[in-house]
């Protein structure tokens, strides 16, 4: 049993790793990094509590392979216009749901901190994280984020990954 614990703590250990480079990565607006936290056929989907509860397959956002996020992030870099702001994620709540030959499924509760450029600081969005995370030559990666928000209201654009 001790074994099996001592596993259990180390792949917990690396999943809050995983997450917590994810979130630094975004925080920290380094944004061309974002795709490598994913499969190179990964999913990261953005969808309201209303919507998962609903079972509508609606998502506000959704990008399938890192050539789509690659692509997210470039014209958030030279296309969108957006007021200047940064994000400051909080995580909490990990839960491995289950370990099986199809990956590892997690879900966590997050929220998001907005700064705007004039120094207004609010709650963007809050919700869970329902996660598939597989082993890729040695790394943690999400073959699926399923970004589930609290509310269906955003009051500005989704632009920087959540």
């Amino acid at each position: 049993m001790a074994t099996t614990l001592t596993n259990d703590i180390a792949l917990r250990l690396r999943i809050e790793a995983l997450f917590a480079d994810y979130v630094h990565c975004i925080d920290d607006d380094a944004l061309e990094q974002w795709p490598e936290f994913f499969t190179e056929e990964g999913i990261y989907r953005i969808t309201s509590r209303e919507n998962l509860a609903l079972g509508m397959p609606v998502s506000l956002v959704y990008c399938q392979g890192r050539g789509m996020m690659a692509d997210r992030i470039s014209a958030l870099r030279t296309a969108n216009i957006y007021e200047p702001h940064t994000y400051n994620h909080g995580i909490s709540a990990l839960k491995v749901l289950s370990v099986t030959a199809d990956g590892i499924r997690t879900q966590s509760n997050f929220a998001v901190f907005r700064a705007m450029a004039d120094g207004a600081m609010s709650l963007f969005n809050c919700g869970r994280y329902m996660d598939r995370i597989v082993e890729e030559n040695g790394a943690l990666k999400f073959a699926e984020r399923l970004i589930v928000l609290e509310s269906r209201r955003i009051d500005t654009l989704l632009v920087i990954p959540v």
